[in-house]
């Protein structure tokens, strides 16, 4: 998988693909779908929920530049393959997730890794996670049909925002830093489509 489609992916930082080498797919994703694994496709989870590609989370993994100091908080834990992967590149991970079935499994999962620098929670996290921010990495393992300011107001000055946003059939993926107090840069990466976050805000109930 890595030499026949991450690489052709523009992604080409070594140390990702190495992680990926290292932290197995397979172990993570439901086992009737185990087979599609490395499949550049979005595996279906409980709840109506699903994951990234492997394309879009080895490209989010290289647009972070994550630090070993980094304190990282993941909006949506899913099947807990992103968060192991963030968790070794990290200082400490604070992962999310509206189903506690979710953030059950991914203990059990993250254990048999031996990754012991997650912290995992329950609850909607939506609107992002004040209770520990402010966070050097945000990533929401999901799409928001709107970006709440509130999400880049929880990093770090120099803190990295991977948001994929908009909707279904074309969304945005973005790469927002804190350069300021006030001020964020903004950069559109390439186009995907991924369900929203369970409880995200639709365009219409933002307007009202």
């Amino acid at each position: 998988m890595v030499e026949q489609q991450i690489r052709t992916w523009e992604v080409l930082d070594q140390n990702v693909l190495d992680l990926i080498g290292e932290v197995h797919r397979e172990d993570f994703v439901p086992v009737e779908y185990r087979q599609l694994a490395l499949a550049d496709v979005q595996i279906p989870l409980a709840h109506n929920r699903v994951t990234m590609t492997p394309m879009v989370e080895a490209r989010l993994l290289q647009v972070l530049d994550i630090k070993k100091t980094d304190k990282i908080l993941e909006a949506g834990t899913g099947c807990a393959y992103l968060t192991a992967l963030l968790a070794r590149s990290g200082q400490h991970v604070i992962s999310v997730d509206i189903y506690p079935e979710f953030t059950g499994e991914a203990k059990t999962k993250l254990t048999r890794y031996g990754i012991n620098n997650v912290t995992l929670e329950t609850g909607d996290a939506s609107k992002g996670w004040a209770q520990h921010a402010p966070y050097d990495v945000i990533v929401v393992n999901s799409s928001l049909p709107v970006l709440d300011p509130c999400f880049q107001e929880q990093l770090n000055i120099g803190g990295r925002m991977f948001v994929i946003t908009g909707v279904s059939p074309v969304m945005e993926a973005l790469l927002i830093t804190r350069i300021g107090d006030k001020e964020w840069s903004t950069e559109s990466l390439f186009e995907t489509d991924i369900p929203a976050l369970t409880g995200a805000p639709l365009l219409q109930e933002f307007k009202l």
